[in-house]
C-alpha cells in the first residue's frame, strides 16, 4: 500500500510546480514525484514496482509525461518501477554508472545535470552505502536515497559499501551544501518526512561531532541483519526491475 504524505502545489513565474512524497509502506520506502504542471512534464526519484498504477494515475491526473525514472542506488529491499514505467510511458530510466546496472538509459556521474521542462536536477555521488550511490539536488531539495537518512545513515557492509566512503559522502559533501537544504530521505521507519542539513550536522547521532575513526566503528559495529530481499532485489534492480526479455515491450 502507498499513502501520499506531502504534496505541495505553487505557482512560479510563468509555470506551476508539483512536488509529492510518496511511501510504501512494505519497505518504508520514499519515492518523489516532481512535476511542472504547464509544461506537462515530471519525474520519478526511486519508484517501486508494486505502486505502477498509481504514478500513472498521477501522470494521467495532471496531464503529465514522464521524463525520467531516477534510482539513487541499486536497491535491495524492493524492486524498482523504472522498467516498467519505460515500458508504459517511454521515459528514460537513470542510475549511476557505478551501479552496474547496464540495462539503465543514462549512466550518472557525478555533477551530471538532468534537465526536465524548466527545471534541472544536479546528480551528486554519494557512494558508502553502496559504491554506486548518488543523491539529486533540486532546488532547495536533496534527495538522498540511503546515503544520509534522518537522524542516521544507510548501512555500508554490502554491494561494495564503505564506512570510509560514506563519511566522505556526507560530511565533505552534503555536509558542505546550505543548513537550510531540505533533506528527503530514501526511507524512514519512524514516520518522519523531512529534515534538514543544518539539523543533520547537529543531531545526527552517527555523524554530528563524529571523527572518521568513530564513524567507522559504529557503523562496523551495527550487526543489522541480512536485507529479507536482497537476493531478489539487487539481481533484478540491475535489470531496471524487468527480465531482460521484456524490456522492450511495451
Amino acid at each position: 500500500m502507498s499513502i501520499y504524505i506531502i504534496g505541495n502545489i505553487w505557482p512560479e513565474s510563468d509555470h506551476t510546480m508539483l512536488f509529492k512524497q510518496l511511501f510504501d509502506t512494505d519497505s518504508s520506502t520514499y519515492t518523489y514525484f516532481i512535476a511542472d504542471i504547464d509544461a506537462g512534464e515530471a519525474v520519478l526519484i526511486d519508484p517501486v514496482d508494486t505502486h505502477i498504477d498509481e504514478y500513472l494515475h498521477l501522470l494521467n491526473t495532471h496531464k503529465c509525461s514522464l521524463k525520467y525514472s531516477l534510482e539513487t542506488h541499486v536497491h535491495a529491499d524492493h524492486i524498482t518501477g523504472g522498467g516498467k514505467l519505460r515500458q508504459k510511458t517511454d521515459a528514460l530510466t537513470a542510475v549511476s554508472a557505478a551501479c552496474g546496472a547496464q540495462t539503465a538509459d543514462l549512466q550518472l556521474n557525478d555533477g551530471d545535470v538532468i534537465s526536465f521542462a524548466n527545471e534541472t536536477i544536479t546528480v551528486i555521488a554519494t557512494p558508502g552505502h553502496t559504491l554506486g550511490s548518488i543523491s539529486f539536488l533540486w532546488r532547495d531539495r536533496l534527495f538522498t536515497g540511503d546515503a544520509l537518512l534522518i537522524n542516521g545513515c544507510g548501512r555500508t557492509d554490502f554491494q561494495g559499501g564503505s564506512a570510509e566512503s560514506q563519511y566522505n559522502s556526507i560530511v565533505n559533501k552534503l555536509f558542505s551544501l546550505p543548513d537550510e537544504t531540505l533533506v528527503y530521505p530514501g526511507h524512514d521507519y519512524q514516520g518522519r518526512r523531512v529534515s534538514c542539513i543544518g539539523q543533520e550536522k547537529v543531531i545526527n547521532p552517527r555523524l554530528a561531532g563524529k571523527s572518521l575513526d568513530e564513524f567507522v566503528k559504529i557503523m562496523n559495529n551495527l550487526n543489522l541483519p541480512k536485507p529479507r530481499l536482497i537476493d531478489i532485489a539487487v539481481p533484478a534492480n540491475r535489470m531496471c526491475g524487468v527480465p531482460e526479455n521484456t524490456m522492450m515491450q511495451g
